[in-house]
């Protein structure tokens, strides 16, 4: 199994960029525990440093969860897109934003967290980062965790320039 810190050689440098500007933003905002990217279709694209992958994959399917809910809602309503959606729990924050082409980011806060602080830190964080999410990024991350799942050799050329085994493996 990879870790973190044994998959870091095999990222690309867009992947090693977006896990970096992830990293800062989970280290650098009072009372943020963990944070997650999860793709439009729920798939975790990228994770925090603070915990390990079960934790973040479980994370980014009730992050799906909620921003299907919450588009379902803004639908029937007529209401837009979504901004953001703050779950408030007795020990602490769930919030949830937009980043891009229907990807978010996933918070965890404790108590201690300036909401407004934080909400501002994620707002910050989804205009820095929606460059360094593209398809490709994702469809990278999708096709290894096919073949690893289903045993079979990674992907390779289905787009132009092909695809890297192992791309945003944890």
């Amino acid at each position: 199994m990879l870790t973190r810190q044994t998959a870091g050689a095999q990222l690309s440098a867009q992947a090693q960029t977006f896990n970096w500007l992830l990293d800062s933003f989970t280290s650098g905002t009072a009372g943020v525990l963990e944070a997650v990217a999860v793709s439009s279709d729920g798939l975790l694209m990228a994770m925090s440093a603070t915990r390990d992958r079960a934790n973040a994959e479980r994370l980014a399917a009730v992050v799906s969860g909620i921003t299907s809910l919450s588009d379902g809602a803004a639908h029937w309503y007529s209401l837009g897109g979504l901004n953001r959606v703050i779950v408030d729990m007795a020990n602490g924050y769930l919030l949830i934003t937009s980043i891009s082409a229907g990807s978010v980011l996933g918070v965890i806060a404790d108590r201690s967290a300036n909401l407004g602080a934080v909400a501002c830190e994620m707002t910050l964080f989804a205009s820095r980062a929606g460059g360094a999410l593209t398809p490709r990024l994702i469809v990278r991350r999708t096709c290894w965790r096919f073949h690893r799942t289903h045993r079979v050799s990674p992907c390779h050329d289905r787009l132009a320039g092909g695809w890297d085994s192992g791309e945003l493996v944890r």
